[in-house]
């Protein structure tokens, strides 16, 4: 399979994440697109691309224990990107 036929078009998007609702029970808000999306670009952008899945993963854990509202979500969401935009690899981090 190329790359290219991995890329899902917004409407496919769309039907994956009603397939999931559906699938774990979930309401439209507890499956923020845009808010997982943009994640994700920030962080592959300031850290690295494979951070990315990783970075979503710990988010939806972290809010997911505090509660899982949507504000908790954004919140964590928020600090994670925060985080990424702060990042420096050093030897620390290595």
């Amino acid at each position: 399979m190329s790359e290219n036929d991995r890329t899902l078009p917004p409407e496919a998007l769309d039907a994956w994440a009603s397939a999931l609702r559906e699938r774990f029970g979930l309401a439209p808000d507890d499956v923020p697109i845009a808010l997982v999306l943009d994640l994700a670009r920030d962080v592959a952008n300031e850290v690295a691309r494979p951070a990315a899945p990783l970075s979503a993963f710990v988010a939806g854990l972290v809010a997911g224990r505090a509660g899982g509202d949507p504000a908790t979500v954004r919140a964590t969401v928020e600090a994670v990107v925060e985080l990424a935009e702060t990042w420096q690899v050093s030897e620390s981090h290595a």
